[in-house]
């Protein structure tokens, strides 16, 4: 029974530290996700040393990815975040013998090695900088958010990675999980809206957008109704290039459904 418990007892140790190693790597990873834009080349930085102006600049970070100060020459700026890049500007300062304890501040002025960009269907496409972490649902928003036309999904395109489909129910109301953090490269794209057809006895007759969980009784509400002439218990459905069928208005609509309102018969 001794044995028992302490071969238990060494488990619950080993089990406990592995989860205290994960939850430590997990902190880590958040905290390295969220320190900061980190610079690249061709982002613009304005560096200001407090009481020594001869030291401030105004400077494109070069493709190399460094930086050249006034009699210090040479710094490496890519890779590092604003505070990480006047940290290091402090030591070459103080290490050249020219400043003791600098201060040091660095502003960012231009984003342009790490942006994301938007198309499609939304109010203002464009390139959106990533000047700090943005999820998907914080770039539409920023974008001007999905126009009427467009479609209640969004496809989110990462370099060498497949294609993935974001219902944007599901970034509005999901959680982190479901609303994916930006990378440097990534497109999100807004397709026209799905669309059916509706004919016959409607007010309005023609093509509509698809409304998440929308049913043929919607639909036919959203081409105006039936007319007075049309019959509400008289609808079919074509789908697919089938032929047509009656069809239960409380079904789901599909993309390229044709719904076809019959006249009443008197």
């Amino acid at each position: 029974m001794t044995m028992n418990r302490t071969s238990i007892s060494a488990a619950c140790r080993a089990l406990l530290v592995m989860l205290a190693l994960f939850l430590g790597a997990t902190a880590v990873r958040a905290q390295q996700a969220n320190t900061g834009y980190v610079l690249g080349a061709d982002d613009t930085v304005q560096v200001v040393v407090y009481g020594q102006t001869e030291f401030n600049i105004t400077t494109r970070i070069k493709s190399d990815g460094t930086i050249v100060m006034p009699l210090i020459g040479t710094v490496k700026a890519a890779g590092l975040t604003n505070i990480g890049l006047a940290n290091q500007i402090a030591d070459q300062l103080t290490k050249g013998g020219l400043l003791k304890s600098p201060i040091v501040n660095v502003e960012i002025l231009n984003y342009v090695s790490k942006t994301a960009n938007v198309a499609g269907k939304v109010t203002t496409p464009g390139i959106i900088p990533l000047d700090r972490p943005y999820r998907a649902l914080e770039a539409l928003l920023k974008a001007g958010w999905v126009r009427d036309v467009g479609a209640s999904y969004v496809y989110l395109r990462r370099p060498g990675q497949p294609e993935t489909r974001l219902a944007v129910e599901d970034l509005v109301r999901g959680g982190a999980d479901k609303d994916p953090l930006l990378q440097d490269g990534d497109t999100l794209f807004v397709p026209d809206s799905d669309i059916f057809f509706v004919t016959g006895q409607v007010a309005r007759p023609g093509s509509l957008p698809i409304l998440p969980g929308m049913t043929i009784r919607q639909a036919l509400a959203s081409a105006g109704g039936v007319t007075a002439t049309g019959s509400s218990n008289k609808v079919g459905l074509i789908r697919g290039g089938a032929k047509e069928v009656d069809v239960d208005p409380s079904q789901l609509v599909e993309k390229n459904d044709v719904i076809i309102v019959k006249e009443r018969l008197f």
